[in-house]
């Protein structure tokens, strides 16, 4: 899609350990190949360039007071810029915990002033933000601070939208392999006529069955090609949380986990210790994505027993939305019949996924 003929400004947040910079550069890509001029302005990055004699890594050791002025100043420079630019994406923390305690990384006034369309907050499963704290920051921190840090940034991020920009205008979006969501961001921006879906399906009992994942991976695929999608999965813990409760079952005290990073060995304590702060933030995040979409499309496949493939999540899921007067669809891929919690829940049930694209299609909801 070219020719956008509208200014878009997103602010973008996310913990320290999420590399935002490379995944927004990589979304400033994909509007450039379709011949729109994104811009991102990292604040980090500014911040250092204000302050030369400040060595990489070290800026929050500064004193509050110049920490602030820095942070103003360098705002100040991105308000003058959005000016000459339509469309811009600010990088930036919307808190940060340091010596000086919990604090914001932002002033209000100069964000009224910048008066973003959006504002989203970046995550990443804990395993990778820790790789990656290990491998670039000299930050001492646990597994726990990991998830907490997440928590109070998405919140402050999202109460920041709703008193400057009023309810809906405030996404959460994990981050996927490598980056792989960087097109969401940028429909989010630069396509809004495209609808938002939340994909709902089964997870943790399909993760030993290859053809069903194929199966769910190829719907998910498909519906990516048409919709700005939502996925559960880009940060999913719970595999995590489940091998380390059953390694210290058996006596072993660390996991091998492969990241985004590559492989690191974690503490099976330190994770069982996160437990209910996975359980927790798994329930609160699905349910605050499906709030943030259009609609809700599930997949259930069919079991290698011939049961259909429905877990209590997605139970949840579909009876979430409808409550919350969305539009409930659901990919019914297996033999055995619907029973009425999911036909009497459901907007429209679909044999496969190529009938629901096509629904889809003579509805309107898939653009060109």
């Amino acid at each position: 899609m070219t020719g956008v003929k509208w200014a878009m400004r997103a602010i973008v947040t996310g913990q320290v350990g999420v590399e935002k910079a490379p995944y927004l550069e990589a979304v400033r890509k994909i509007a450039l190949q379709n011949g729109i001029d994104l811009h991102v302005c990292h604040v980090g990055d500014m911040m250092y360039a204000e302050a030369p004699d400040v060595p990489p890594g070290r800026i929050l050791n500064l004193p509050i007071t110049r920490l602030n002025s820095l942070r103003r100043a360098v705002f100040k420079e991105i308000l003058r810029f959005a000016e000459r630019h339509e469309h811009v994406i600010v990088n930036t923390h919307a808190t940060f915990r340091w010596r000086h305690g919990l604090f914001a990384a932002f002033d209000i006034d100069q964000i009224k002033a910048f008066n973003a369309d959006i504002y989203i907050t970046l995550l990443d499963n804990v395993e990778n933000v820790h790789h990656r704290l290990l491998r670039d920051h000299e930050i001492s921190h646990s597994l726990k601070d990991i998830m907490v840090w997440r928590e109070e940034e998405l919140l402050a991020t999202e109460i920041l939208a709703n008193i400057t920009r009023g309810y809906g205008h405030f996404y959460m979006i994990g981050r996927g392999a490598n980056g792989s969501t960087a097109r969401t961001v940028y429909r989010l921006m630069l396509r809004p006529d495209m609808k938002k879906v939340y994909l709902s399906f089964p997870m943790s009992h399909v993760m030993d069955l290859p053809q069903t994942l194929a199966e769910i991976e190829a719907f998910k695929r498909e519906l990516n090609e048409h919709f700005t999608c939502f996925d559960p999965g880009d940060v999913d813990e719970y595999m995590l949380q489940t091998r380390a409760l059953a390694a210290l079952q058996d006596g072993v005290k660390t996991i091998e986990v492969t990241t985004s990073e590559g492989t690191i060995s974690l503490n099976c304590a330190d994770v069982a210790h996160c437990a209910g702060d996975i359980a927790g933030q798994i329930y609160a995040r699905d349910f605050k994505m499906i709030d943030q979409s259009d609609l809700i499309i599930s997949y259930v496949p069919q079991m290698p027993s011939g049961k259909p493939g429905i877990s209590s999540g997605v139970e949840r899921e579909l009876q979430h939305a409808f409550e919350g007067g969305k539009e409930v669809y659901v990919v019914w891929a297996c033999s055995a019949t619907p029973s009425p919690f999911i036909t009497q829940t459901a907007t429209r049930v679909f044999a496969n996924t190529q009938q629901a694209v096509e629904f889809f299609r003579s509805r309107g909801y898939i653009k060109p």
